[in-house]
């Protein structure tokens, strides 16, 4: 005994003053470029040898169903959706965009390994692939995950060829009716091989926790999981690091009994607190020695931030009550597809931080850990949520039939990979689910949480409800840590006052629906409105069967401040679910959106960042072209956070209006009802609380289209071959006035260090081709996507249109 604790110690003071001989501890390799793809069930696809001369070349992430044809018999649809208060069958086309995602796809990719890898252990990691991966090596099978959205890893060390080479294929199926959005279809995320030592960090291996949070100390608790097939005596070091790279703590452990899981505490004084506001970061490197060799080191990003849900207050962060100010956003990129991107996914958090929001929750499924880490980089509290359905199915083809064998491995998968992530505040385990109305409802609902309190204590439940008073009475509700409330502003004062330990959200408002530049006259409140024209009303009064307007939202949320706060249905238009147009082709993308498919911004973005952000908003609509409604009634709106303004036309006065609480409609917004139409100028001036001027934005009358107008997100790239730049291509009068009919096709040409990726418009009715070098302008606007190259020198972006002045713009790529 004495000599083996003799023999510990000798090895600790070594540890202490010696300089470690250096391994390669840990080599990852991110597989996104030389795959071969083809569409289809092929003979042989897996095999170590076939013939690839018919393989289509790929990079990865990659979505094969984007760049096809739009066409309604690719997902029409017989179905009643009970979610949507249907109570009989209906024609669906465009509900998962009109795209061909189902069907077999397979893929094959010759890997980097040598001799020199014999010792390695070697793992194979997936962040996604849609859907029903089965993975081989050299013809071998090595594992299957169903569910496209999880992410998972395999060790494919026994099936490698260490003196030849080694293929990994991949087989995709995608079912009909498998998905009530767009779902994509590929090797959508992110690929990367992994090689350690024997002795490593398991795969999401670290737990950083902090039980102790104060603004003078945090108490740090790290578990760490390690793979040590041979119990051999390791060292475990663990150093923190702030985010200008200077270490703030640090510690040790030995340990010879070869236990998996190795607990770690560490203090940190005067910490600096992440918050959406604030959002600092740490990173903890734990470095696993054996014989003092270093075997494997692995950096864990994390944030010390201290989250409780309180009844009476809602959320508070830090101690300090902090309102969820959210949206709601599925996984696809509008027109790059679901092929997961980063800096698109930058573009759009950019966009959302702007207008005042600060939450997301990932709807209804695992998002990609790119958006996490962008939540904890950026700023925005995320809600995780694993399932849009349990045992008793929506879809024919969905969740349902996977359930029973999978559910409690994605749920831990989930998990286990973003845990660490500070921006993660609560786990979903569901949205309306259609347990809501089962007498055993609350059973599986127990099953899930206890699984999220076994893998993560520190984080509450939740899930999404809309059958609420079923969801209560069967125990549903109860089962979670907090209900979460889909389109029930109407009963959060009943849900307190008879459930006062309960924590009250809105995990799914509004659902307003809009075309963006689409005004539509009379304008006045109306719910699932159809037009001709497969557009819904920018003056954002038109709404769902199951939901409200923001402005009944809000009300309630005023006059409620206990709420939580809310999670806007949704923050981008998406592809698929094109409510109200879900049985009338041509729609394929909804018209939820604050944001339009594209990215640019509707008018109701600015009704937002004028109720959520700190900065001084004015925004008027409509615009001012309405040949042949001289003389007649066309209304004005204003979205400000000014306590007052007046409307002139073309010079005269219609009265400073203020808001009202009175009445609905005029308590979010100034409204200019009388407004009477003639060609010239609109003005708006805005007053401060003293009743001086505070701003003032002025809309005329636009000549015909004479040029094109660009500008773009940003003027720089990474040389990386995935960096993007959004160009946003307006069509303008002589004067400059943005054309607000304009509908110009407009031919782009690129030339340089970069490529056309992808062009939209914004239009939910528009067939053209996202890769397409041409987009018809779509009340006046249109976006071009444009990616670098894998090197260095400047990107000339030139935007045509017959009768229009043309335009262009460089950006340059440089590292």
């Amino acid at each position: 005994m004495f000599k083996k604790i003799g023999f510990l110690l000798l090895t600790f003071l070594i540890y202490q003053h010696t300089v470690f001989a250096q391994a390669i501890p840990r080599e990852v390799t991110v597989l996104d470029s030389g795959w071969l793809f083809m569409k289809g069930e092929i003979e042989d696809a897996s095999a170590l040898k076939t013939n690839e001369s018919g393989w289509e070349k790929v990079s990865i992430p990659h979505d094969w169903a984007i760049t096809g044809d739009f066409n309604k018999n690719n997902d029409a649809q017989e179905v009643k959706v009970i979610e949507d208060g249907e109570s009989k069958l209906t024609k669906k086309v465009g509900r998962t965009g009109g795209l061909p995602f189902e069907g077999v796809g397979w893929y094959r990719k010759h890997l980097g390994i040598s001799e020199k890898d014999k010792n390695k252990t070697i793992n194979i990691e997936f962040d996604g692939a849609m859907s029903h991966a089965q993975i081989f090596l050299n013809g071998k099978f090595v594992g299957e995950w169903p569910y496209g959205y999880s992410s998972f890893a395999f060790d494919i060390t026994k099936y490698i060829n260490f003196s030849g080479d080694n293929v990994l294929a991949v087989r995709l199926k995608n079912f009909w009716e498998s998905s009530r959005w767009y779902p994509g279809a590929g090797i959508y995320r992110n690929v990367r091989l992994v090689k350690t030592n024997p002795i490593h960090i398991e795969h999401w291996g670290t737990f950083v926790q902090t039980p102790l949070v104060t603004r003078e100390k945090a108490t740090l608790k790290i578990e760490t999981s390690i793979k040590n097939p041979r119990n051999s005596i390791i060292q475990l070091v663990t150093k923190v690091y702030d985010k200008d790279n200077l270490q703030v703590a640090t510690t040790q452990s030995i340990d010879s009994s070869g236990k998996r899981k190795i607990v770690q505490q560490l203090n940190i004084n005067k910490p600096n607190l992440w918050t959406a506001a604030t959002p600092q970061l740490y990173y903890a490197q734990t470095s696993v020695y054996a014989n003092n060799i270093l075997l494997d080191e692995y950096k864990t990003p994390f944030g010390i931030r201290k989250i409780e849900f309180k009844p009476s207050q809602g959320m508070l962060v830090n101690g300090v009550k902090t309102k969820l100010k959210g949206v709601c956003m599925h996984s696809d990129l509008g027109p790059l597809g679901m092929a997961i991107n980063k800096a698109a996914l930058r573009y759009r958090l950019n966009l959302l931080k702007e207008m005042g929001c600060n939450a997301i929750r990932g709807t209804h499924n695992p998002q990609a850990p790119e958006l996490l880490e962008l939540c904890d980089e950026m700023g925005f509290y995320f809600i995780a949520e694993a399932f849009d359905e349990w045992k008793n199915p929506k879809l024919k083809n969905g969740y349902h039939l996977l359930f029973d064998d999978w559910a409690k491995k994605d749920l831990e998968a989930m998990i286990l990979r973003n845990r660490n992530h500070p921006s993660v505040i609560m786990y979903s385990i569901g949205n309306e689910i259609r347990e809501q109305g089962s007498k055993d409802g609350y059973k599986v609902a127990q099953y899930l949480t206890d699984i999220c309190h076994q893998t993560d204590s520190t984080r509450p439940t939740t899930a999404a409800f809309n059958n609420w008073d079923a969801a209560i009475k069967n125990g549903l509700a109860n089962a979670v840590d907090i209900p979460g409330w889909n389109y029930k502003p109407q009963f959060y004062a009943k849900i307190h006052k008879d459930y006062p330990n309960w924590v009250v959200y809105g995990s799914e408002t509004v659902s307003t629906v809009s075309s963006r530049g689409a005004y539509e006259l009379p304008a006045e409140p109306a719910q699932m409105k159809t037009r001709a024209n497969n557009q819904s009303s920018s003056y954002d009064l038109e709404y769902c069967s199951w939901s409200q307007l923001p402005d009944m939202e809000w009300q309630s949320q005023d006059k409620n401040d206990f709420v939580a706060g809310e999670f806007v249905w949704t923050g981008f238009d998406y592809l698929g679910e094109p409510t109200p147009y879900g049985s009338i082709w041509p729609s394929k993308s909804s018209y939820f959106g604050i944001i339009d498919l594209a990215g640019i911004p509707k008018d109701r973005y600015f009704l937002y960042q004028s109720k959520w952000s700190a900065k001084k908003v004015l925004h008027v609509l409509p615009h001012w072209n309405w040949e042949g409604k001289e003389g007649q009634i066309v209304p004005v709106y204003v979205y400000t956070n000014y306590p007052s303004a007046e409307l002139f036309i073309n010079g005269k006065s219609y009265g400073k209006k203020t808001f009202d609480k009175s009445n609905l409609l005029d308590t979010y917004r100034l409204r200019w009802e009388n407004a009477v139409y003639q060609p010239g100028e609109l003005k708006v001036i805005a007053y401060d609380k003293n009743g001086n001027i505070a701003d003032k934005q002025i809309i005329k009358t636009a000549g015909k289209p004479a040029k094109i107008v660009l500008s773009t997100d940003k003027t720089d790239l990474k040389p990386d071959g995935k960096d993007l730049a959004f160009v946003t291509v307006s069509v303008t009068d002589k004067d400059g006035n943005l054309c607000p009919l304009a509908n110009n096709l407009v031919n782009f040409k690129i030339n340089g260090a970069g490529n056309l990726k992808a062009v939209g418009n914004g239009n939910p009715a528009s067939l053209e081709p996202f890769e397409a070098s041409f987009r018809k302008a779509f009340y006046g606007k249109c976006m071009a996507i444009v990616q670098s190259a894998k090197k260095d020198g400047p990107i000339n972006i030139i935007a045509e249109s017959e009768g229009l002045n043309s335009a262009s713009i460089k950006i340059q790529t440089s590292n």
